[in-house]
Parts: structure tokens; sequence; C-alpha cells
């Protein structure tokens, strides 16, 4: 863990906009050997906004048959989503320390039509 000296984290609320997600100046490595004084989880990264959308129509053709429509999305509004393990580089060796590096999937959708007897 690196060091750490208190201050204001700086908190970049839009990841998109290729800033560091926190003030990076406030962190140092520590000397060899030694373990840095920051706290294992200081503060948590990014949120999730993430919204799924399901439409279903079933259709009665006959008192047996019936055909079933489905559309489903899954992460609808498609907005970028820093979440998880390694989405925001936590490594003050690397160039790219401090910056959200990596997104979860975009939108998925699918439709589904069934024939029922």
């Amino acid at each position: 863990m690196p060091n750490f000296v208190p201050g204001n984290l700086e908190l970049n609320h839009n990841p998109r906009n290729g800033q560091p997600y926190f003030n990076t100046t406030l962190f140092s490595p520590n000397s060899l050997g030694t373990q840095g004084n920051a706290a294992r989880r200081l503060f948590y990264g990014p949120g999730v906004n993430n919204f799924d959308v399901a439409l279903h129509k079933l259709t009665k053709l006959t008192e047996r048959k019936s055909i079933e429509f489905r559309f489903e999305t899954f992460h609808t509004f498609n907005h970028a989503q820093f979440d998880g393990s390694g989405s925001v580089d936590g490594n003050i060796n690397d160039a790219t320390f401090g910056k959200a590096v990596k997104a979860a999937a975009p939108c998925i959708s699918q439709i589904a039509l069934k024939f029922l007897l």
C-alpha cells in the first residue's frame, strides 16, 4: 500500500473525461520493505447506474394456442459504468494511476417469439 497524506480527495464524478478519479498527489510510494499508511478501501470508486427493461406480450390465437413476444434490454441507458475490480487503476507505479481504465459491457438486447400449443 502507498503512503497517504490526508487532504481533499477531489473525487471526479465523471471518469469519462480522462482525468484521474481521485487526487493522486495525496499518494506516494512507500519505502522499500515498509508498508504504506494508506487505509485499505480508503474510498469507494464510481457507482453503478444500471437499468434493465423487459416488454412482454401474450396474444391468444385460439383457446389453446398463443404467441408470446418478449423484448429485453440489459444496461438499457448505456451509461458508462466504471465498477468492479480494476476499473480504476490503483497501482501507484502505473502511468494510469487513478484513472478509469475499463468499463462494464455496453447495452445488450434480445428479442424472443414463442409459439405455445
